[in-house]
């Protein structure tokens, strides 16, 4: 990313930069060093349609050391020139192998401690038993592996510099991982391109963990509930639909429940993380959805988020919604606001916009984990 000085603009720049583009738009005034310095605003009408030609624009604003952003005012329109050229070098890739290779270890060390309980077996598994948990790893880096490259590929196809994926890993009970995330290093070009990398990670990750899930609860056995102390899984009303589909009833049913095998327990963090995903605000993926469908009304989901997540741990005691109570608290006041804000979403997008966030409703699940006393 390249910055232009923090000195002021000057009257010559502007009207360089409109000779330059005086066949994409016309302007009635401008202003010096506004919004900030070094920045000039323009008011005026685009001779073109805005969707069609801002790259040529962009290309235009960028030989001269500026980016535009379009913007809606009480005033009007603005086109606001500013001194910087995003050009952000390359990354280290070595990073990202790294913490893949570390992710696959630390899933695959959860799904055999998975397959030592379900044997009845004691101890630590050592390197030599990790191969029995290559059906959890497998399932589920392959739903989180489908959702990050969703992200990375949306985000090539509109042209945004992006990281590649970031996976975390974390060698205990019971998910083996924090998930993964990818780092867009320059703004989207327009709340179309906003959206279709934000809704590309979830639908890629639900494609992979549905058919995983319906499979994994197919080999997976439906017992009595133990007497003894367990750990439940909870409901989303996709993952009961599924239940319900495959083994025909309700479960758990106050006497059975399915027993996860690998491939099915995987399935169901796929959708948990996709639930946590789509939470519509800051910069997760439903933040992302959110904004490119309401632009700046998108905002008003932050307190009723908030609110819920609260109320969720005083209801339900599930301790988890505090920390993101806390998390969004800080973090998802931010959302990604494209360079052109004021072109729309067109109707394909806003069907998908809103189905994005049905998904939502469908994947969120109240309680996560519950333990049950004996």
């Amino acid at each position: 990313m390249y910055q232009s000085p923090t000195s002021s603009a000057t009257l010559e720049q502007a009207e360089d930069l409109l000779r330059d583009i005086n066949d994409l738009y016309t302007s009635d005034s401008m202003t010096l060093d506004r919004p900030q310095t070094g920045h000039i605003r323009f008011r005026g009408q685009f001779l073109c349609d805005l969707s069609s030609c801002y790259d040529e624009l962009r290309g235009r604003f960028e030989r001269h050391g500026f980016t535009p952003f379009v913007r809606e005012e009480q005033n009007g329109i603005s086109l606001v020139a500013a001194p910087i050229v995003f050009d952000p070098p390359d990354s280290k890739w070595i990073i990202n192998l790294v913490l893949v290779i570390a992710t696959i270890l630390s899933t695959l060390f959860v799904g055999t401690l998975s397959e030592f309980a379900a044997q009845g077996l004691e101890g630590i598994p050592g390197l030599d038993d990790l191969w029995l948990g290559i059906p959890y790893c497998l399932s589920l880096m392959t739903i989180l592996g489908a959702h990050e490259l969703g992200h990375y590929f949306a985000a090539r196809y509109h042209k945004v510099p992006v990281t590649l994926p970031y996976f975390i890993p974390l060698p205990v009970p019971p998910i083996g991982t924090l998930g993964a995330f990818i780092r867009l290093k320059a703004p989207v070009k327009n709340k179309r391109a906003l959206l279709d990398v934000g809704a590309a990670g979830p639908l890629a990750g639900l494609l992979f963990a549905i058919p995983i899930l319906l499979y994994g609860l197919a080999i997976s056995p439906v017992e009595p509930l133990p007497d003894g102390g367990y750990t439940l899984e909870g409901n989303s009303v996709l993952y009961a639909l599924a239940k319900i589909a495959v083994k025909g009833q309700m479960l758990p049913n106050g006497t059975e429940d399915v027993f996860l095998s690998q491939v099915a327990w995987a399935g169901w963090v796929g959708l948990l993380v996709t639930g946590l995903n789509l939470i519509p605000v800051g910069q997760l993926d439903g933040g992302h959805i959110a904004y490119a469908l309401f632009g700046k009304r998108a905002r008003l989901f932050f307190w009723p988020v908030i609110v819920t997540m609260i109320a969720l741990v005083v209801i339900t005691q599930t301790f988890m919604w505090g920390f993101w109570a806390l998390l969004l608290f800080i973090l998802g006041r931010y959302y990604a606001e494209p360079l052109d804000d004021i072109t729309p979403l067109d109707g394909r997008r806003r069907v998908l916009a809103i189905t994005s966030l049905v998904l939502f409703l469908l994947v969120f699940v109240p309680i996560p984990l519950r333990i049950v006393a004996s």
